[in-house]
C-alpha cells in the first residue's frame, strides 16, 4: 500500500512537471514568435516606407540636409492633422500608412539593427504597434520626440541601452528627407520631466529618443544632433 501511495505521488509529480515544461515551451515560443513577427512587420513597413517616399518628386533620400528638399518648414511642435502636405508646384504628398496608423518617418539605428516606422501622435494602441512621434516635426530646426515601449526583448526601443555617445540614428520623414544624427547624450529622467523637449538647439536639428528603463521607474533618454 505504501509503495502504492509513493508511485502515485511520483506519477502526479512527474504529470506536474510535464505540464509545466510544456507550458514554457509554450511561453518562451510565442515570445519567440512575437519578436520574430514585431521584427519582421517593423522591417516590411519600413521597407514599404520607403518605397513610397522614393517616388516625391524632388527628393533626395541620400541627402543629410534636410534643405536640399524645397519643402515649407511648418512651426515647431506642430503636426499636420491631415494625412496630406503640399508642396510647392502643387504636388500633395499622402502619408504613409503602418497598419492602419498615419506613419511621418522611419528610424533606423544599424548598431542595434532597428528599423522601425515612425507613428503620428501617440497613443496606447500607437505605442503597441511602432514608435511613435510625440512632440516637434522631423528633420526641421529644433528638436523633435519619439518615444518607444522598451519590452525588454529587442523590439520596439528595447535596445537603446546598448547605444553610445557617437553612435548614428538615421531618420528619413515622409517628404523624403534623410537626416544623420549623432548622439551626444544620455541619461535618465523622470517619467514626468519634459524639461528637455523644447531645448535650445542653436539652430541644429535634434532628436530625442525615450524609453521606460528595465525597472519601469525612470525613462531613458537619448540626446542626438545632426
Amino acid at each position: 500500500m505504501f509503495n502504492s501511495k509513493y508511485s502515485n505521488i511520483l506519477t502526479i509529480v512527474l504529470i506536474v512537471a510535464i505540464i509545466a515544461i510544456v507550458l514554457l515551451l509554450i511561453y518562451f515560443g510565442y515570445d519567440i514568435y512575437r519578436k520574430y513577427y514585431s521584427n519582421k512587420t517593423a522591417e516590411d513597413g519600413f521597407n514599404e516606407f520607403q518605397q513610397q517616399v522614393n517616388k516625391i518628386p524632388g527628393g533626395n533620400s541620400n541627402s543629410n540636409n534636410a534643405g536640399d528638399v524645397n519643402f515649407s518648414i511648418e512651426p515647431l511642435n506642430t503636426i499636420p492633422s491631415d494625412n496630406t502636405n503640399n508642396v510647392p508646384g502643387g504636388t500633395t504628398i499622402v502619408k504613409p500608412k503602418y497598419e492602419g496608423y498615419t506613419s511621418v518617418g522611419t528610424i533606423e539605428i544599424s548598431k542595434i539593427n532597428l528599423k522601425q516606422p515612425i507613428l503620428e501622435g501617440v497613443s496606447d494602441k500607437k505605442l503597441d504597434t511602432a514608435v511613435c512621434l510625440q512632440y516637434g516635426k522631423l528633420n526641421e530646426i529644433g528638436n523633435a520626440v519619439i518615444i518607444g515601449h522598451n519590452y525588454r526583448n529587442g523590439t520596439f526601443f528595447s535596445n537603446l541601452y546598448k547605444l553610445s555617445n557617437g553612435d548614428k540614428i538615421i531618420i528619413t520623414d515622409y517628404m523624403n528627407r534623410k537626416v544623420t544624427y549623432t548622439i551626444y547624450s544620455i541619461f535618465e529622467a523622470k517619467p514626468e520631466d519634459t524639461s528637455f523637449y523644447q531645448r535650445d538647439t542653436n539652430g541644429l536639428r535634434e532628436i530625442t529618443l525615450s524609453t521606460c528603463t528595465d525597472d519601469s521607474q525612470n525613462r531613458t533618454i537619448i540626446l542626438a544632433k545632426e
